[in-house]
């Protein structure tokens, strides 16, 4: 069993949990143990669910970047069937920051990409801790292009704290290769969904996020920057990233209010990492659901929609 992990605001549930984890180790014959257990059981759901419904934006920046949260590779047997992975960008190297490969969905070929965090020290830097390279959008987009070819709907999972801005990066084109990503996806004819699964940061998300249409899970975020990048440009300090957060709009209820995002998917109470096979479940129903309606879409409509739709992004006054 792997042990729970819980945030700073998190502390009254991790104190009934560890008396609940006290009690579970003690002979349950007593009727009196098993009574507090109940009521401990209770006590820790109205906690939770007291907790939880009343997150700042801080905290469920915070939730979504939770050590336990599912990642890509987690949902991956659960939610889609037959998946076979497929790799490099044919022009420089395999990325593993985004996996992507042939799956199906309630009997429905289609093309996966998503961003792939690591779990431990050593997968976390091969997948170099979720922020693709160059390479790694290729990648996608030699997908894209491949799922277009032989008329195969796209699904792709986003949890990326950014582009890696690294040199090397920055050398084999990181801002061109995004461009590119945008630019392909706007006009690729075959469906899109995207679901912000965690954090969607930046241009680094946004490269596997054009999309039909757009989900995000209800604790993730989505935004141009993260809250300490934010904070660090605008008042040259990180540590006001909470005040940041707070004025960025990036969690998926306000995100839905004004128009950036489709459809708010829910989660278990206390987050995705509470109960993954919930929260499989609930995420397979929606992309089959989403997915058989872009279907029945003729390509000319479909492509005259999400035109339409990303002309309507943003507000401006003239």
């Amino acid at each position: 069993m792997i042990e729970n992990k819980f945030l700073d605001f998190e502390k009254p549930i991790a104190e009934i949990e560890a008396r609940l984890d006290e009690l579970n180790y003690i002979d349950d014959s007593e009727e009196n143990i098993s009574q507090e257990i109940t009521k401990l059981e209770k006590k820790n759901f109205d906690v939770t669910n007291k907790i939880y419904s009343n997150l700042t934006d801080w905290q469920i920046a915070q939730v979504s970047r939770h050590p336990m949260r599912p990642y890509s590779n987690d949902y991956l047997s659960l939610v889609f069937d037959d998946f076979i992975e497929l790799h490099g960008d044919r022009m420089f190297s395999d990325d593993a920051a985004i996996i992507g490969g042939l799956c199906r969905l309630d009997g429905i070929s289609l093309m996966f990409i998503g961003h792939q965090k690591g779990r431990d020290t050593k997968e976390r830097v091969r997948r170099n801790y979720g922020m693709p390279r160059p390479e790694g959008y290729r990648k996608s987009l030699r997908l894209m292009k491949l799922a277009e070819k032989f008329d195969l709907p796209v699904i792709t999972f986003i949890d990326t704290p950014g582009a890696y801005p690294g040199l090397g990066a920055e050398e084999r084109g990181q801002s061109e290769a995004i461009a590119k990503n945008l630019l392909e996806m706007s006009w690729l004819s075959t469906p899109i969904i995207s679901v912000v699964i965690g954090e969607g940061g930046s241009g680094g998300a946004l490269a596997i996020g054009v999309a039909d249409k757009l989900m995000m899970l209800e604790y993730s975020i989505y935004s141009v920057i993260s809250p300490e990048g934010c904070a660090s440009i605008l008042w040259k300090n990180s540590d006001l990233a909470e005040k940041a957060a707070g004025s960025m709009h990036i969690t998926s209820n306000k995100l839905e209010k004004i128009g950036l995002i489709d459809e708010i998917i829910k989660e278990p109470l206390g987050g995705a990492h509470r109960d993954i096979k919930k929260m499989s479940h609930d995420l397979r129903v929606t992309l089959i659901h989403s997915l058989s309606e872009l279907m029945k879409t003729s390509k000319d409509q479909l492509l005259a929609e999400r035109e339409k739709k990303i002309s309507e992004y943003g507000e401006f006054t003239q």
